[in-house]
């Protein structure tokens, strides 16, 4: 039987999931992030209780769909969608900073397949929201905030945008607008701050979708600010009401590990906060790492093996690529039971290396590899972006130890091991205690594993490098394979959290 009562553990899709987008269909909730630069994009998850989540698909999966050229930078691509369901069809509007612009998605599954894109030229600005009235006029309301009248189906837009509300005096980079019509009102919900440590979550309202728009007096009604709260950067929300009538909140937020100021390293997270209801406004309750649990059955979704043997034809849908994936170097078909990659790109500092990974969705976690590179190439990393990543790749009888940290890209450790196929690993442990003010997040420790299962290792390596504090950008770390010469095959790869 379903649990019920209890508290629930924040995140609640921990690991590089920004920007959550929630819609409610019957008992079903959807729930679609930000991708970036990866491909496939636009992770899809499906919940039954708004506390357990599991990924359906992507929504971008196709190149028609994804367009992400090979200068794309590093947290360029897929910001920000809004996820709705309306007229019995799935909605998704997304920006494509890299070059498409404003795009919008139908589906009848959200698990897809999805529509190729509906291409919004009139429409500008990142983050856009899509919402209908009673009169079935369709509004799309983008961040700075603006908002403009358009035909979802063909992506024409009526008229000039209109400026609707730019938050609160003196709080930058108003975006992430979502619009809802909630008994007599219009609430336009909106982050500012910035996504970093003042990121906040405002809201105002209106007797109409285009206001004008009153600003509630508890503005903002979410932010950890000027806190020692083990969740920073909170903002980014959006709304849903369950079953019950409940309303409760997503949103995106960080956890900070180390001394100052602090390292995030698995990216921004999808948290969940119940939300109340005072004087026509929302009052949003608790947001910590364990909070009260809804009050209906709780329904944890099927397990996802922690390790994939490569046995069937297709992907599963976690597997992530920077920028393409081109089917024939990245396949299961080529060697049966087998990952096949063939390189393109010399190593993970060029735009267009074959990488498949995975996002690390734990604080102290461990991902091993059984690598077969022949004659070729390549191995396993913990990647940012192309100017930070640790890497160790094995060729010729040799495995050695790669870190690339903004310029500087050195050799640390070399080993020679026998021919033939070679276990590597890599082990993320949280820092459990704060030394001093320059305590760094977390420590990883990169290796081979002997054929009797001794691991060996050759590199421990301060992990505030391979952050966002350090390395800038919107993503979080991606733990995967690759090949940098040849071709390379794996035959497993496993992941599992790990306590220390």
């Amino acid at each position: 039987m379903p649990e019920t009562g209890g508290t629930l553990s924040n995140p609640v899709i921990p690991g590089f999931h920004p920007d959550p987008s929630v819609c409610r269909v019957g008992e079903d909730y959807y729930l679609a992030c930000s991708s970036f630069e990866y491909f496939p994009g636009v992770p899809v998850f499906h919940s039954r209780d708004l506390v357990h989540w599991t990924q359906i698909g992507n929504a971008l999966d196709r190149p028609s769909q994804l367009r992400l050229p090979h200068d794309t930078a590093s947290s360029g691509g897929i910001y920000a969608p809004t996820l709705r369901h309306h007229d019995g069809r799935f909605w998704l509007i997304v920006t494509n900073v890299s070059g498409d612009g404003n795009l919008l998605f139908t589906a009848t599954d959200p698990a897809g397949p999805w529509s190729d894109p509906i291409r919004l030229p009139g429409v500008h600005g990142i983050d856009p929201d899509i919402a209908w009235d009673d009169d079935g006029n369709c509004w799309c309301t983008t961040a700075g905030v603006s908002q403009v009248r358009i035909d979802p189906h063909t992506g024409e837009t009526f008229g000039p945008p209109r400026e609707l509300w730019s938050g609160t005096p003196g709080a930058k980079a108003p975006e992430a607008p979502h619009l809802y019509k909630i008994g007599d009102y219009w609430y336009l919900l909106i982050a500012e701050g910035g996504t970093e440590r003042c990121h906040s979550v405002s809201i105002a309202r209106g007797r109409t979708p285009g206001g004008p728009f009153e600003p509630c007096p508890a503005n903002p009604i979410l932010t950890h600010r000027g806190s020692d709260h083990p969740i920073q950067n909170t903002g980014h929300a959006d709304l849903v009401q369950a079953p019950d009538g409940s309303w409760w909140m997503v949103l995106l937020g960080v956890r900070p590990q180390g001394g100052t100021p602090g390292w995030h390293v698995l990216g921004r997270e999808t948290f969940l906060a119940p939300l109340d209801w005072a004087d026509g406004w929302p009052v949003v309750g608790e947001l910590s790492p364990d909070i009260p649990a809804p009050p209906w059955p709780l329904q944890p979704p099927a397990v996802v093996p922690g390790r994939d043997d490569f046995d069937a034809g297709d992907l599963a849908p976690y597997w992530i690529s920077p920028r393409q994936r081109i089917l024939e170097d990245c396949t299961t078909r080529e060697r049966p039971g087998w990952l096949t990659l063939h390189a393109r790109g010399g190593s993970l500092d060029d735009n267009g290396v074959t990488f498949l990974g995975r996002r690390q969705q734990h604080l102290s976690c461990r991902a091993r590899a059984l690598v077969d590179a022949g004659r070729g190439r390549g191995g396993l990393a913990v990647r940012l972006d192309e100017q930070h990543h640790y890497d160790i790749e094995v060729s010729a009888g040799q495995v050695q130890v790669r870190v690339r940290i903004g310029p500087s890209n050195t050799v640390v450790a070399s080993r020679p091991v026998p021919a033939g196929p070679v276990v590597l690993r890599v082990e993320a442990a949280a820092a459990s205690t704060v030394n001093d003010a320059r305590t760094g997040p977390d420590t990883l420790s990169i290796g081979v594993e002997e054929p009797d299962g001794t691991y060996v290792e050759l590199a421990s390596l301060d992990g505030r490098y391979l952050s966002t504090e350090v390395a800038g950008g919107f993503t979080g770390r991606v733990i995967g394979m690759y090949a940098s010469a040849g071709t390379v095959h794996f035959d497993w790869f496993a992941y599992e959290p790990c306590k220390h």
